[in-house]
């Protein structure tokens, strides 16, 4: 299985993201692919919120969600106390602030057993990341 951040999610349903194609091919290919909650938040907060070139109302960022990204993945919902677990792990991985965020993908990416974690964020990740955790690439 692999796990697909919030920024691979946009620039999958957003043709003018430079990195459109091989997003897509993530999102729409065979191999099992999941997310958690928050992606689907930041997606969203994303094409609605004027980051890009264009800035969706939000019943048409919802539908774009809903009908691209909601029938081709799998949740995986960390737990409270996984989320709780996470934070304890922060300091000794350098992580501060919104930096929590990315690090929520990595800890439910491994806590689901994800082999891989595409995002588009790599430094993001490299940072924090450690031996055991899922491989992290750009798609």
């Amino acid at each position: 299985m692999i796990y697909l951040d919030a920024s691979v999610l946009v620039a999958a349903v957003v043709d003018i993201e430079p990195f459109h194609a091989p997003c897509a091919r993530l999102l729409l290919g065979n191999e099992p692919k999941a997310i958690c909650s928050h992606a689907l938040a930041e997606t969203f907060s994303t094409l609605t919120g004027g980051r890009l070139s264009l800035r969706l109302p939000p019943a048409a960022a919802a539908q774009l969600i809903e009908v691209s990204i909601l029938p081709r993945v799998t949740f995986i919902e960390p737990t409270p106390g996984e989320v709780f677990n996470a934070m304890k792990e922060t300091e000794a991985r350098g992580i501060r602030g919104g930096a929590i965020y990315d690090y929520l993908h990595l800890a439910a990416a491994r806590n689901g057993r994800a082999e891989i974690l595409y995002t588009l964020n790599l430094s993001h990740f490299r940072s924090f990341h450690r031996a055991g955790d899922p491989e992290v690439r750009l798609p």
